[in-house]
């Protein structure tokens, strides 16, 4: 499979331009799958919800929905891209899956960083497994990273590859993925986003350096800090199924999850600092 990541600059507020850009660059592109940023078709930085109403979008039957379906279906690839999710009332930091035929898949951010919480709900959508060319795929966005368990609960799902759309501010993430790979053996597509987003008095500054990562830690493509670029590789997602360390010892097999209940259990307290 050829996958790759699409590292761009999204301009807050101005939604038009980003999608201009996105067709662009996806023009001619020769890839089976490709990673968008996370909040790709608006910036992230709202003040308020008020500020979000005109750029968010139904995630199956929308002006977004339709956008991407026209690109996949031109490209004839599948994409992944965060956008800004309504549904009814409620807002979502959420993530599409869209096939060359047009149908899509629906991921809703789990774990909301900083002052998101006080814009966005927080996804219910779980983690889940699609299928795409015999390729399974897993999605998570952004902050979702830091929870190991995140990335382990796609793997045990059985995904082959994680598409991980992005808005990265603190300078973590792209070494951490190392550990997610391995412990899971899986491809990781980590799709940042470059430049700035500035509102009001607040100002973020978002790290770059999109990659993607083999099953054994290796960094097989990544980008510049502050860049736009395409990067595509081609992968064998075999490679993410064997999931044997030696003779002796599997990563799922030798789990000891007789003595793991209190990961769901275990409530933390202020007491326990």
């Amino acid at each position: 499979m050829r996958v790759g990541f699409l590292q761009f600059y999204p301009r807050l507020f101005e939604e038009q331009k980003n999608l201009h850009r996105i067709d662009k660059l996806l023009t001619d592109v020769n890839a089976d799958l490709i990673v968008l940023p996370e909040l790709a078709t608006s910036g992230y930085l709202f003040a308020n919800k008020d500020e979000m109403k005109y750029l968010s979008a139904s995630a199956k039957q929308s002006r977004i929905a339709d956008f991407f379906r026209n690109i996949a279906k031109r490209e004839n690839i599948a994409i992944v891209v965060g956008i800004l999710e309504q549904d009814k009332e409620i807002y979502y930091n959420s993530s599409i899956l869209v096939y060359p035929d047009g149908k899509i898949e629906l991921y809703r951010k789990t774990h909301l960083f900083y002052k998101e919480k006080l814009l966005f709900a927080p996804g219910n959508t779980g983690f889940n497994v699609f299928n795409y060319q015999e390729v399974k795929l897993g999605l998570m966005i952004c902050f979702d990273w830091i929870f190991p368990e995140s990335a382990r609960i796609l793997a045990l799902k059985g995904a082959d590859v994680i598409c991980h759309s992005a808005n990265l501010v603190m300078p973590y993430c792209q070494k951490a993925m190392y550990a997610r790979a391995i412990e899971n053996n899986v491809f990781i597509i980590t799709a940042n986003r470059i430049g700035s987003d500035k509102n009001r008095s607040s100002e973020l500054y978002f790290t770059g350096a999109s990659q993607i990562m083999s099953p054994k830690g290796e960094i097989l493509a990544s980008a510049s800090i502050d860049k736009e670029e395409i990067r595509i590789v081609d992968i064998d997602p075999q490679e993410a199924r064997n999931k044997n360390i030696n003779e002796y010892n599997h990563l799922f097999k030798d789990r000891r999850t007789d003595l793991y209940s209190e990961l769901s259990t275990y409530r933390f307290s202020q007491k326990n600092e």
